[in-house]
This record gives structure tokens, C-alpha cells and sequence, in this order.
């Protein structure tokens, strides 16, 4: 099963130094039909302004992975990390048992980024960050796992969850394939332009709920960067 939510349908909220769309029920936006799906919690694909950013404020017991589409972002942590990820690279920051961090755009350009929660595994890990350059030539034509909690995931950045955070660079036409599961669910979103999957189009930032599919096809309408979760149901 596909189900397509269209960008233009996705909650919304614009606080001048942030524009705010949400695939699930977040902050001011409610809907008790889009509170999770499976162990994902949040997708917020936010644009924040240059010099601006979220001050500091704290999580507990979430997995956090923030893929960067334009521009950069800089954290601080009550750990002692600060680090920037650039465009097409992702961080991961594990609350865990609580962390308090910053996110800032200290850029003169705005700074477009998806955020991506997960609910961990069990409570009361200990809170870590980390981040790392995925270069977009190495996810050319195949999807490349980002972030990861699975066995033998060694390459991707790790998280306390029973799920996956990949990407996929295509050319138009191209396909690439994925190997999903039917138990378990799917959750895809192109950063940039639209696929099909299955015959069903997908347009850039649409988000695809996908459930009881043993293997996801994904196929480029136009040049494509796409994002997509592998989560348990």
C-alpha cells in the first residue's frame, strides 16, 4: 500500500525565521489520523532563516536525524559537542536520558533541512552526537544507509532503534531498489524532484507512507534526491 500525503496538505506553521511543514502531528498541528507511523515520530521539513536558529532547549528518550538539503547547520550540546553539517550530509544526536542542544543557521543563505524522529528502542540510553559527510556521487543510482540501528549497518551513523535512514541520489529514469519487508513500514520523501514508486507518483517533498511491500521500486520522473525510513510497524 501507497499513500501519497501531498506537500501542500502537510501541517504548517511560518515563524518568520522558520517555515515549518510537518508529515505528523507536531507543536501547534494536530491530526489524530498523523501521529506516527510505526517507530517514526516526526518529519519537519523546516527552512530557517540566515543568523537564526533554535536556542537552546532540552530531549529525552528520542533518536534525532537531521539530513541537510541547503545550506548548513551548526549544534551545541550540553555534552560538549559543536559541529556544522552541510548540505547533503546528516548529524545524529541520541537524547537518551536528556540532552540540551542549539541548532543554528550561521549562514548568510537560508538553510532547508528535513528532521527526522524515532522513537528508540527502550528508555534510558545514554545521550551521544555525532555527524559525517555522505558524499552524493557515493548514493548515485542506489539507495546508501545514513543512520542505522541494524545489524551489520557498520558504515551508517548509529541510533538506538530497530530502523533505518537511507538515501538515494537518481537521474532521471533511473531506478533503484530497496528490499522494505512487508511486516515492517516505509516512510519516503523526495528533498528534490518527484518518482514514481510502483506506478504511483511521488512529487518533490511529497511524503509516501508505504506498508505491506516486500521490496519498494523507486523510479526518477526527473533528477531526484530522495530520503526514506525502514521502521518497525
Amino acid at each position: 500500500m501507497i499513500e501519497v500525503r501531498p506537500f501542500g496538505q502537510l501541517g504548517h506553521a511560518n515563524h518568520g525565521w522558520l517555515d515549518a511543514r510537518h508529515h505528523f502531528s507536531f507543536a501547534g498541528y494536530h491530526d489524530p489520523a498523523r501521529m506516527h507511523w510505526g517507530a517514526l515520530r516526526v518529519w519537519n521539513d523546516d527552512m530557517i532563516a540566515p543568523g537564526t536558529g533554535f536556542g537552546t532547549h532540552p530531549h529525552r528518550d528520542m533518536e534525532i536525524i537531521t539530513f541537510v538539503r541547503e545550506g548548513a547547520i551548526t549544534h551545541t550540546d550540553s555534552l560538549g559537542n559543536t559541529g556544522r553539517t552541510e548540505a547533503g550530509d546528516v548529524q545524529v544526536m541520541s537524547a537518551g536520558t536528556g540532552i540540551r542542544h542549539s541548532e543554528y543557521n550561521r549562514d548568510t543563505v537560508a538553510t532547508r533541512l528535513f528532521q527526522i524522529w524515532i522513537m528508540p528502542d527502550r528508555a534510558g540510553h545514554a545521550p551521544s552526537w555525532g555527524t559525517r559527510a555522505f558524499p552524493r556521487n557515493e548514493r548515485a543510482g542506489q539507495f546508501v544507509v545514513l543512520a542505522s540501528g541494524r545489524p551489520g549497518d557498520d558504515d551508517a551513523l548509529p541510533i538506538n532503534a530497530d530502523a533505518r535512514v537511507l538515501g538515494a541520489t537518481l537521474a532521471k529514469g533511473q531506478t533503484a531498489t530497496y528490499r522494505l519487508g512487508a511486516q515492517r513500514l516505509g516512510y519516503l520523501v523526495p528533498a528534490r524532484g518527484a518518482v514514481e514508486i510502483d506506478g504511483v507518483r511521488v512529487g518533490e517533498r511529497d511524503g509516501a507512507a508505504l506498508s505491506d511491500i516486500e521490496t519498494v521500486h523507486v523510479r526518477a520522473l526527473e533528477d531526484a534526491e530522495i530520503i526514506l525510513v525502514d521502521t518497525i510497524a
